[in-house]
């Protein structure tokens, strides 16, 4: 049977189950990527697992996320992953090394290979012909473990790409026109795969700036076939001996089908506040900014740099303007200095920040109140540049120099200069010393754990009726980022569950974490439209609110990892069997499932009442048998330790 490349990467690492669309598959996982704001946990939980070493062929932790120092809290947990690392036997990336996406690119990842991280950009590895997943950290944890990877088997569109990307258009502008063909949800259960002679103009890290962004569509992943581009690529890397050619076969069918002539393309930009809001930059031109910023794991190659650097050669941004350069790796920090073109960015007036994710998760760097700030970020949810009423677009590399030097939103294409197109030299510096191995020998070694870092809170099995209030009813397409915010006040606790809970849906309402409190005993429910939980995979998003009790959430529709999330810790995920019913439960109703045990073991629809209105709604559930029996036990590592036991 032909295959096409993510058929061929899942079939090759298929443990269990049909590839058949939307039936549960397990996947043996290869690799794992975990960053420090999602890493903390996922070392905890590795802990709580008992196991004492890692059982992937290889494991990195990177630390990359909360690089501020402003208290103990941060550099605490820094020295804990590392204690982590050398106990467990992960590579660990110092703080200042870089963005984990890129640089696991660059140092690790391998075409036919398969990587599960606990970030929701880890698809940007799919560039390289992997199959990459982001997931919640405890889904990680499992595959340190050893565990195989569950998921449904998602259906697989093919984007065939034709032409030639023109002057003053870029990788950006490829997954900005996906965005605005098919919207933040639009990938979901799908996997999306790019083929066709339009790649021969896309380098493998033009491709992760599409395949990272990827996951703004709610896709399940992305992938690109291992062609020669990845194989210059390895090899510029130091790692030819890395590539293996990994194909489409000639006539491979797709579940479902698009097609972009990359000649036709034009400078596009997402306006606030979401990364499907995209029009072409010449409808928004004209408008004043404040900030141009450009780097992040969405545009972290050299290039994205590089092309900058030489458009503001001899030239000075506005004066109004902050002009923000994040350096995503040191590798690339290095490099940008041996080519004279960081000295080019300095003297325009950049302002140079340490290699990192920095301002893309609100750490440092937000903009003025109701002040356009552009961006090379993936994300521009409501307030994650840190500032509460932002105004936060996304956009190339190209369109931000534009418009950091004219101090408007400007279509690159009216600069009165030649584009400056740029070839990575094949001999460049490479910068191995900030990532320490694994220690061969770590039965000795002890973790170090801050006073910030708290145990695990353990959860009780489901009881056999759920009860309680609504204490919020939200709206579509609500993120991770409104339910647990990002953020140089929240992160820091993302290993203190006690303390982080209490930011728990803060940007929707501010009083929710009092009312959960009050209700945390019985428990209660959060009833939301479509494609909630989308974004990042902080698994915080569920983890906290199922520690001030919530027990269920009701929605038209999930996006893929928080309802694996929300499955995890023990939190029953339901959809409305009749999307009009979402309309007549409002905030306070008190709601129950009775006798949902053997309800979600013996239907995939069960009843909700509404006992303030007496009324009574179907709604349903995608649980397979292992998922039912983890909700009943109170979560994932309930149900591990069960096992073991």
């Amino acid at each position: 049977m032909k295959q096409n490349v993510a058929q061929k990467l899942i079939s090759s690492h298929l443990v269990d189950g049909q590839m058949e669309p939307g039936a549960e598959i397990a996947l043996k996982i290869d690799q794992t990527l975990t960053q420090d704001a999602t890493g903390t946990m996922v070392m905890l939980e590795f802990e709580a697992m008992g196991v004492s070493r890692v059982q992937t062929e290889l494991s990195a932790q990177y630390v990359d996320h909360n690089l501020i120092q402003a208290d103990y809290r941060n550099p605490d947990d820094h020295l804990f992953l590392r204690s982590a690392c050398r106990k467990f036997g992960l590579w660990y990336s110092r703080p200042g090394n870089g963005v984990s996406h890129p640089l696991h690119m660059e140092r690790f990842g391998a075409p036919g290979k398969t990587l599960v991280g606990s970030d929701s950009h880890t698809p940007a590895a799919g560039s390289l012909g992997m199959l990459a997943l982001g997931a919640g950290g405890l889904e990680v944890a499992l595959a340190m473990a050893g565990n195989p990877l569950h998921l449904k088997m998602p259906l697989v569109m093919g984007v065939r790409l034709t032409g030639k990307l023109p002057a003053w258009v870029s990788a950006k502008d490829v997954i900005l026109e996906m965005l605005r063909r098919y919207d933040v949800d639009g990938g979901v259960g799908k996997i999306i795969e790019y083929y066709g002679p339009g790649l021969e103009c896309l380098t493998a890290m033009d491709r992760h700036v599409i395949a990272n962004m990827g996951t703004e569509l709610g896709a399940t992943t992305t992938v690109f076939p291992s062609d020669t581009a990845v194989r210059r690529f390895l090899r510029r890397q130091g790692r030819a001996e890395d590539w293996v050619e990994l194909l489409a076969d000639e006539g491979a069918a797709y579940d479902l089908h698009d097609e972009i002539n990359l000649s036709e393309l034009e400078p596009l930009i997402a306006t606030p506040s979401s990364p499907g809001n995209v029009v072409p930059v010449r409808e928004v031109a004209g408008n004043d900014i404040y900030q141009a910023y450009i780097g992040s794991s969405a545009n972290p190659g050299l290039r994205d740099f590089a092309v900058p650097a030489l458009v503001v050669d001899g030239r000075q941004v506005h004066d109004r303007v902050s002009f923000d350069v994040n350096p995503t790796s040191r590798q690339i920090l290095e490099n940008l200095a041996q080519l004279g073109l960081l000295a080019k960015l300095i003297h325009a007036g950049a302002r140079v920040h340490q290699a990192g994710c920095n301002g893309c998760i609100g750490m440092g760097q937000a903009p003025a109140t109701g002040r356009i700030s552009l961006r090379t970020v993936p994300r521009n949810f409501p307030g994650r540049s840190g500032t509460p009423e932002d105004a936060v677009y996304l956009c190339s590399p190209e369109t931000a120099v534009a418009a950091a030097i004219t101090g408007k939103i400007t279509d690159p294409r009216e600069l009165d200069i030649p584009y400056p197109r740029f070839e990575e030299p094949d001999d460049i510096i490479l910068n191995r010393e900030m990532l320490v191995p694994p220690e061969p020998e770590s039965h000795h070694i002890e973790l170090q754990k801050g006073p910030n870092i708290k145990p695990l809170p353990q959860f009780q099995a489901m009881p056999d009726t759920i009860a309680g209030k609504v204490l919020l009813a939200v709206g579509d397409d609500v993120s991770t980022d409104e339910i647990m915010p990002a953020g140089a006040k929240v992160l820091p606790y993302r290993s203190n569950i006690p303390e982080i809970s209490k930011f728990v849906f803060a940007p929707i309402d501010g009083r929710y974490y009092e009312r959960a409190m009050a209700n945390r005993e019985q428990g209660h429910f959060v009833v939301a439209g479509e494609n909630y939980g989308q974004g990042s995979s902080r698994e915080h998003a569920a983890l906290a609110p199922r520690y001030l009790g919530l027990r269920a959430v009701i929605a038209k529709s999930f996006a893929r990892i928080h309802w694996q999330n929300l499955v995890n810790f023990g939190i029953l995920p339901l959809t409305f069997v009749i999307p009009g019913d979402y309309e007549r439960i409002v905030e306070n109703d008190e709601l129950a499932l009775p006798s949902i045990c053997d309800a979600i073991r013996q239907s995939k629809r069960v009843e909700l009442v509404n006992r303030t209105k007496g009324e009574t709604y179907p709604v349903a559930h995608t649980l397979s048998d292992r998922q039912v029996e983890m909700v009943l036990v109170g979560g994932q590592i309930n149900l591990f330790r069960k096992r073991q036991h």
